[in-house]
């Protein structure tokens, strides 16, 4: 087997007592049998179908330094971090790196039953609830990154909503990694929604230190009968940050699941969403964003699974490319043979600026029912020259015709956004970021 595998499970080896010494006994189940099918699996390759638009294997070969010891981050990232979506009030956690930061936590309540917090310490305090969900969506035994993850991640954020409970105040976590040399984390994140509840999540990826990054992420959503829960993923960290991410939801009858990633500063960005639904009735709205210019890579992966009659799936993603940037979607719809009455919607649109620029889209559709109504398309292509002509014509100058032509390309995954603060911040951020005046990340002390 190669080197990149081989200095992990070197790793895993020797330091087996302490993963599972600094972790918690129902994220130390699975991790095993987590390590059996890494070994097997290795890291996935260019070679699998899945993933032959980004090389992940490449990715770890360098050598990063990871916090097996969960040695203490000095920093409180409420005095670094100070949100400034205006009129969104949101209860504000952070991860640093991949541990949850429990020094300081909200003041303000959650409603009775919510537990938001540390999956270590949650798997502590309720181990059966933990034991029930934990790994149940993410088959180790199918991917290698999720495999990595499962064997390696030692903690990570616990979202539970109890039967009826609706959360009314969007819940923010933002993830900091901060380090002074190379450095690696593997977080994940567990979220239940019981029947009937409601809860609206926004995560947010920034950097604090110009060093590599590698980040692992492995997020599973149980969406209960009648559940309604909107996850808004926005990345703003910086060139040298590199994002692997795994999302697996599953949803029953009647739920309506909203996912929407936006990239807009990165390194490397593979996202890989993975979605059942199944009950009927169930509602999938699955939606994506990415400006990318520099040598940034963007690449997104989704596998929508109708496994019931009577369900709804509507995808959009649109990409941005600038200068010598990458983009790629894949997106499958599986339509299975009892899943009559299905209806699916997929589309991707992409936006390349210049000739350099790449894009590589697979949009697919596999239908084994007669009676549903299902589309996809794709298409790539460059700005609407007879646009920029009329725009130019009525006195506005090329760039700001540019920009403007771009802004109102993406503006329709924004627009998707079900909180009305965020998609107003938005809407200034992708202004910025077109500008060229979002360089880092936005919002916080740390990169004024």
């Amino acid at each position: 087997m190669n080197k990149p595998e081989q200095q992990y499970i070197d790793l895993f080896s020797q330091c087996e007592d302490m993963i599972c010494r600094h972790s918690a006994e129902a994220m130390n189940a699975p991790r095993a049998r987590a390590f059996a099918d890494f070994e097997r699996l290795g890291f996935p390759t260019r070679k699998q179908e899945k993933y032959k638009y980004t090389d992940i294997s490449r990715l770890f070969e360098p050598d990063y330094g990871l916090n097996l010891n969960r040695l203490k981050i000095p920093v409180n990232p409420y005095e670094v971090f100070k949100c400034d979506v205006p009129n969104m009030s949101t209860q504000l956690y952070f991860v640093v790196n991949d541990t949850f930061y429990n020094d300081i936590l909200p003041k303000s309540h959650l409603p009775e039953g919510v537990l938001m917090g540390s999956l270590k310490e949650m798997a502590a305090q309720y181990p059966e609830l933990v034991k029930k969900y934990y790994g149940k969506l993410a088959d180790t035994s199918k991917d290698g990154v999720t495999a990595f993850n499962t064997t390696f991640a030692q903690d990570g954020v616990l979202l539970y909503v109890p039967k009826g409970v609706v959360v009314d105040k969007p819940i923010q976590l933002v993830n900091v990694l901060r380090a002074d040399v190379d450095f690696m984390v593997n977080r994940r994140v567990l979220i239940i929604l019981e029947e009937a509840a409601q809860a609206r999540l926004l995560i947010c990826d920034h950097a604090m230190d110009n060093v590599n990054f590698l980040a692992t992420q492995v997020i599973e959503v149980f969406a209960g009968q009648d559940s309604v829960f909107d996850l808004y993923e926005l990345e703003e960290t910086h060139t040298s940050s590199i994002r692997i991410s795994n999302m697996y939801v599953k949803q029953e009858a009647n739920s309506n699941v909203l996912l929407n990633g936006m990239t807009l500063h990165n390194g490397t960005t593979r996202n890989t969403t993975e979605v059942t639904l199944a009950g009927p009735h169930a509602e999938i709205n699955l939606c994506g964003m990415a400006i990318t210019d520099k040598n940034q890579h963007v690449d997104n992966n989704t596998f929508i699974d109708h496994a019931v009659p009577d369900c709804n799936s509507n995808e959009l993603f649109k990409y941005v490319l600038d200068d010598q940037s990458t983009g790629a979607f894949a997106g499958l719809v599986l339509v299975r043979p009892d899943a009559q009455h299905t209806n699916s919607q997929q589309t991707n649109r992409n936006l390349c600026a210049t000739r350099e620029a790449r894009m590589y889209t697979q949009p697919q559709l596999e239908i084994y029912a007669d009676d549903v109504k299902c589309s996809h398309g794709a298409t790539v292509g460059q700005l609407d020259e007879n646009a920029l002509f009329y725009m130019r014509a009525r006195g506005i100058a090329e760039k700001e015709a540019r920009l403007l032509l771009m802004f109102a390309f993406v503006n329709e995954v924004i627009d998707n956004i079900r909180l009305d603060a965020l998609k107003d911040r938005l809407h200034l951020l992708v202004e910025k970021r077109f500008r060229g005046e979002l360089n880092k990340c936005q919002g916080c002390a740390i990169c004024k």
